[in-house]
């Protein structure tokens, strides 16, 4: 086990490297540049920009570079702990990038802590008491959560706040907490913002999860193991609990890796409709106007997080059921 981290740790860095020159690929994919959208936007705005001013903006910011040479210099930034300059907003990324994470790790952790902790329950029941009412009603629920849009639910409980209860469930502070420093009452300013949000980006998961789950756990249930220890007195709920469920839910731990950037990648559009200070909306603009430096920055901490996840979800597989060994031969 401790060879298997040691050496997926020593991987991280090789898969960080791939990472960073599909991500910079990508960015720069589209035709054009940053110049081209600010020249662009200085025209619908009535200002003109003369060539020289261009040239010059261009050396400045070092895109008459090529491509491989915008690469290195963004690598060896980052290397030295440096995350550049965004080139639209003209503020260190690092700053940029810092206020907003803290918030999407936040909400993301929020959402996975519920989804998991009302997903594996309600797919334990359903299994337990399959055919019921109550699996029937879960089942409704689970179908139901899957086919709605995040966003389409955010709409639906932001408009039930205000037209029931008169609340405006945007952002996550208060006005007066907004741009406050860090301090208990802005914490728990934040919790009262934070609910609504994590259910809308925990829904569809919980939905997913909870089906996942019943459908192991109805297999496992039927397998003579089960059967064995039911012929030897062993009572039901122990039964379920102790042995079926630990290898039910398996792929749903297996799943973590991915799980983390889904939810990231799917609080962009929520983080828009609900106006929340998170990183999705920042990454939506620095791809908008191919702000490179960020947009790259930003992509590679999903990929880290991506990396981090996936390392997390063998570790939790490997405490979960013993069978799995990660040791070599």
């Amino acid at each position: 086990m401790h060879w298997f981290i040691l050496k997926r740790l020593l991987i991280i860095p090789f898969l960080l490297l791939i990472f960073s020159i599909i991500s910079f690929v990508l960015i720069q994919a589209p035709p054009g540049d940053f110049l081209t959208s600010y020249i662009a936007e200085l025209a619908q705005g009535g200002t003109t920009i003369d060539q020289a001013q261009i040239d010059a903006l261009r050396r400045q910011y070092g895109l008459d570079q090529p491509i491989y040479v915008q690469y290195l210099v963004w690598v060896g930034n980052l290397l030295q702990g440096d995350l550049g300059v965004s080139l639209e907003w003209r503020r260190a990324n690092i700053d940029l990038i810092g206020e907003r994470l803290l918030l999407t790790l936040a909400l993301t952790t929020a959402s996975l802590i519920f989804t998991w902790a009302v997903a594996i329950p309600i797919g334990i029941i359903s299994a337990t008491r399959q055919y019921s009412l109550l699996d029937y009603v879960f089942t409704v629920l689970n179908y139901i959560g899957l086919a709605t849009p995040n966003f389409l639910l955010a709409l639906v409980l932001m408009w039930i706040a205000f037209d029931r209860f008169g609340m405006t469930v945007t952002g996550l502070f208060s006005p007066e907490y907004a741009q406050a420093p860090w301090s208990w009452g802005r914490f728990v300013n934040l919790l009262q913002h934070l609910w609504l949000p994590m259910i809308v980006l925990g829904v569809a998961g919980t939905a997913q999860i909870a089906r996942v789950v019943r459908a192991n756990l109805l297999d496992e249930l039927s397998k003579p193991y089960s059967e064995m220890a039911r012929a030897k007195g062993l009572p039901e709920w122990k039964l379920v609990l102790k042995y079926p469920t630990r290898v039910a839910i398996a792929p749903v731990v297996s799943t973590l890796g991915w799980y983390v950037p889904q939810l990231l990648s799917g609080g962009l559009v929520v983080s828009v409709v609900m106006s929340l200070p998170t990183i999705g909306p920042l990454l939506l603009r620095a791809l908008i106007g191919q702000d490179m430096y960020l947009a790259g920055t930003i992509i590679l901490i999903f990929c880290i997080l991506t990396v981090i996840g996936t390392l997390l979800s063998d570790i939790l597989l490997a405490v979960l059921d013993p069978r799995i060994r990660m040791e070599g031969s």
